[in-house]
């Protein structure tokens, strides 16, 4: 199964969102924080991680891209139990056996994302607000296949 970790490529996170996600930690799209959302709530940074962070699952921060990678069912195991905990402490849960159905529904919709990614495909998120409610779509960057002179020792041997 593929999911997708946080991935930096410069400090700018740490700049435009109110609480950046750590490098590498796992993560989903997080639509669900911006549920209830107006146009009133869409300024500063709160306005920079609706339109296009992806929600960490350690620190619940923001990134602007994630990597596509495999994840191990022991590891899935423990970001549902983890989210679910989320929804009870953040969101009001009765109880984490009543919120682990929808954290396990949004990993898997996040797994489904993935699912017809390459590793290391990078992506990124973007949300708009609609009459409807939020509306994400979804951009796929294809990793290069790196060449062997980017990696080789080129010169003489003697």
């Amino acid at each position: 199964m593929m999911l997708a970790r946080a991935i930096h490529f410069d400090e700018s996170d740490r700049n435009v969102f109110r609480s950046p996600a750590r490098t590498g930690e796992w993560c989903l799209s997080g639509g669900f924080e911006f549920s209830n959302w107006t146009e009133a709530d869409l300024a500063g940074k709160a306005q920079q991680a609706f339109a296009n962070g992806w929600l960490g699952l350690e620190t619940f921060g923001r990134v602007t891209f994630v990597a596509v990678t495999r994840i191990e069912p022991a590891e899935l195991a423990a970001l549902e139990e983890g989210l679910a905990a989320h929804f009870v402490a953040l969101y009001g849960a009765p109880s984490v056996e009543a919120a682990r159905p929808v954290a396990a529904e949004e990993l898997a919709q996040m797994a489904a994302l993935c699912a017809d990614h390459a590793p290391n495909t990078l992506l990124t998120v973007a949300r708009t607000l609609t009459d409807a409610g939020v509306h994400e779509t979804y951009r796929a960057i294809e990793a290069d296949p790196a060449a062997l002179e980017q990696f080789a020792i080129h010169g003489d041997p003697t």
